[in-house]
């Protein structure tokens, strides 16, 4: 992840010393028929103004790196909008008209999966899903246990080139399909100060992912006492500070285990954690295997 971030900090510096205008570059990493997914990089920022687009596909974005503010209307709801953070997904349904906004923080990644409308009425049907309509009910989903797996294995086609793109893109819509119309789904209308607050505070741990971040270091970033802090940054990304952080430190290290030749032991303590037995206990609860068993898996 740290790899993924710092090259999205790369094409924010070559904007600054080009002097171009801002904008959103995308490159297609594989396409088959009824699907494609593509590594997009956006560098706009609070000074540049969103504009209306349409969802021509459906689409399940991944954010690797960045935030931003993302709106449109749902079945659920006639407006809406949702803080978009690393390891959560976008969602787009086919003819769906949104807003991409960084009104807080400059630039974002995302691994964009898209999906021809009778593809993914295939996918629907096959899932096994329980909906009542093919569009999504939900703008997005936080950085759920149960996608950690296949999140981790797409992130790292951003870094390897034999990636089964085909399979990750099924499997992807599977799982968001059956995770994004749970009807527990509430209307949250969250101010626009609480969303500046938890931007500052998910992007000072971007920044330092394997800092000591104490409930208060974070609340001092957001601005807020500990306990509305708390409470903000649970409702705005759907985990708790400390659940959010340690899922982006064990992508991270799920990351290195599928990309780099490097100790298990090595991993563990670069991405943050001091001891190897609770690295290895943490990330078998994450991903259903030990790290071994997971760098095995994932050069299979």
């Amino acid at each position: 992840m740290v790899k993924i971030a710092d090259e999205l900090q790369q094409a924010l510096q070559q904007r600054a010393i080009n002097g171009k205008p801002s904008g959103t570059t995308s490159r297609t990493l594989a396409r088959g028929e009824g699907w494609s997914v593509d590594d997009v990089v956006c560098t706009s920022g609070p000074q540049d103004r969103p504009f209306e687009e349409q969802h021509s596909d459906f689409v399940i974005a991944i954010v690797a790196a960045g935030s931003f503010q993302y709106r449109a209307s749902t079945l659920s709801r006639s407006a809406g909008g949702e803080l978009m953070t690393p390891g959560s997904l976008v969602l787009g349904s086919h003819g769906q008209y949104f807003e991409c906004g960084h009104e807080h923080g400059i630039g974002d990644r995302c691994l964009a999966f898209r999906y021809e409308a009778d593809y993914f009425e295939s996918l629907l049907a096959d899932s096994g899903a329980s909906v009542s309509s093919l569009h999504f009910a939900r703008l997005r989903l936080p950085p759920l246990r149960e996608l950690s797996p296949i999140i981790a294995r797409a992130l790292a086609g951003l870094v390897v080139s034999d990636t089964p793109w085909e399979e990750v893109a099924v499997q992807l819509a599977a799982r968001a399909l059956q995770l994004a119309h749970d009807p527990s789904a509430d209307d949250k209308n969250i101010p626009p100060s609480t969303l500046a607050r938890i931007t500052r505070a998910t992007r000072a741990i971007e920044r330092h992912p394997y800092a000591i971040l104490t409930l208060k270091d974070l609340a001092q970033e957001g601005r807020l006492s500990p306990y509305h802090f708390l409470r903000s940054f649970e409702r705005v990304t759907g985990l708790t500070p400390h659940q959010y952080i340690l899922r982006a430190r064990l992508r991270n290290a799920a990351l290195r285990l599928a990309t780099e030749p490097v100790k298990v032991l090595d991993v563990a303590f670069d991405c943050g954690f001091g001891d190897l037995s609770n690295f290895n206990r943490a990330f078998r609860a994450e991903f259903g295997m030990s790290p071994r068993a997971y760098r095995r898996s994932a050069r299979i």
